[in-house]
């Protein structure tokens, strides 16, 4: 198995581990070696002023989440203008929120982070461990024993980013691997490319055009999952026996039965599951 299917287990990683690869919310996010290249939808494409009133632009968000990977310029634009995004989160999909100062902790980026700090954001374990503070860390984990095993968004552990803090987080990086389970991440189960194929298609769940489920295999051999009228395409990872879980969301369960006549993909629910059927085979 390749560290790209498991990327907690590859420390060196920085990038956005292809979590989305598409336009999400008037933001472009696309993996490019170990950043994201995140950009503002052009004047004019953007919602009306009070759309989304009292609550902050979901484009702004989305943006400054977005740049927080890699342009402290950007970033610093948007929250001068914007004082309130500093603690402002994305929800990337299924609950894999992220906020600027986590985006800044997870790639290394130390001026990003320490920006938004000044700024007012709240900072926390992840943060503390990029940026190298051992006592703040240690503290952290004396008081609730286990927190090490928490991870970041996108399925991130601790470890990772105290590595990607460089030599000025290296103390904190060997206590933490010390502790042996700070770099734990999902089980994610190899298959191979052919069984992924047999999941690809299209799954409805009603009779809407957007009311559909793409499941599309990209050139990196990733499975990835795309509502209808959302251009965000997500990753999912294998934990065997046909559930899968998206990334960056461990807890939720994608369950595909490929054996039923037309094959279905349940996708948990509140109320009740969801249960797409495939109408568009490969």
């Amino acid at each position: 198995m390749h560290n790209q299917d498991r990327p907690w287990q590859n420390e060196s990683v920085v990038s956005r581990r292809g979590v989305l690869i598409a336009p999400v919310v008037g933001v472009a996010c696309v993996a490019a070696g170990s950043r994201v290249v995140a950009t503002l939808a052009p004047p004019g494409q953007t919602e009306a002023a009070g759309s989304s009133f009292p609550r902050l632009d979901p484009k702004l968000v989305a943006a400054v989440v977005g740049k927080s990977h890699f342009d402290e310029n950007g970033v610093q634009e948007l929250v001068k203008a914007h004082p309130a995004l500093v603690n402002a989160w994305w929800d990337w999909g299924f609950g894999d929120w992220e906020s600027p100062l986590g985006a800044a902790s997870h790639t290394g980026r130390r001026s990003i982070a320490e920006f938004l700090i000044e700024r007012g954001a709240r900072i926390d374990i992840f943060a503390a461990a990029m940026l190298g503070y051992t006592d703040v860390v240690r503290a952290f984990i004396a008081a609730r024993p286990g927190v090490q095993r928490t991870l970041g968004p996108h399925c991130i552990p601790l470890l990772a980013h105290a590595k990607v803090g460089g030599e000025k987080a290296k103390d904190t990086h060997d206590y933490l691997k010390s502790l042996g389970d700070a770099g734990n991440g999902p089980e994610i189960q190899p298959i191979e490319d052919a069984a992924k194929k047999r999941h690809v298609g299209v799954y409805s769940f009603g009779a809407g055009k957007d009311e559909q489920i793409e499941i599309t295999l990209d050139d990196k051999g990733f499975l990835l999952f795309q509502k209808s009228g959302d251009a965000s395409r997500i990753r999912i990872h294998s934990l065997g026996n046909g559930v899968f879980f998206p990334a960056g969301v461990a807890t939720t369960k994608l369950v595909f039965d490929l054996e039923k006549s037309p094959a279905t993909l349940t996708i948990p629910g509140d109320p009740s599951p969801l249960i797409a059927i495939r109408t568009v085979a490969p």
